[in-house]
């Protein structure tokens, strides 16, 4: 009868201690003591997060700012070159590190969908020719917009592309 009693009392205890686990992320009983209807802070839900946002930065005319990481690899094997970019109102901010700040955000301003080109569907015939090894990335924000874009030369749309944000993308190994 005693380790009846015993084996009751562990059980008892056991499911005190796994009741409170579900309470908070820690693994341990909750700050309140009580459960509660809704999540605590802290607490992993089952609710999705927001999607980003699908949109890109507009065509045409901007506001002007922004706030890029730019990485350009100038050949296979080269070091890369990495440029940060802050533009308010088409202005460039100190903290820039981009070779030629003031024109690369005057290029962000005037369009500022340079930094996220269309990928080509299938109804965009691109011409099959080769502009050199170069490949950069942007990663950021532009007048609000999340941007991560690649960028390279390996056909016409391609070159296309990076011509058009040459003067974001900084010096790249002879690209011009």
């Amino acid at each position: 009868m005693r380790n009846l009693r015993l084996a009751a009392a562990v059980l008892a205890m056991g499911a005190g201690l796994l009741s409170g686990c579900s309470g908070s992320s820690t693994g341990g009983p909750s700050a309140s003591g009580s459960s509660s209807a809704g999540p605590t802070p802290g607490t992993e839900t089952s609710a999705a997060a927001p999607a980003p946002a699908t949109s890109r930065p507009s065509n045409g005319p901007g506001q002007g700012n922004a706030e890029l990481a730019i990485t350009v690899m100038p050949s296979e094997g080269a070091p890369a070159l990495d440029y940060t970019l802050v533009c308010t109102s088409g202005t460039p901010a100190a903290k820039s590190s981009h070779p030629d700040p003031a024109a690369a955000c005057a290029a962000l301003k005037a369009n500022p969908a340079i930094v996220a080109p269309a990928a080509p569907g299938s109804d965009r015939t691109c011409t099959q020719q080769y502009g050199g090894p170069q490949k950069a990335t942007v990663t950021g924000a532009v007048d609000g917009v999340a941007v991560e874009s690649t960028f390279a030369r390996t056909n016409g749309c391609e070159i296309s592309a990076w011509d058009a944000a040459k003067d974001v993308l900084g010096a790249a190994g002879g690209a011009s």
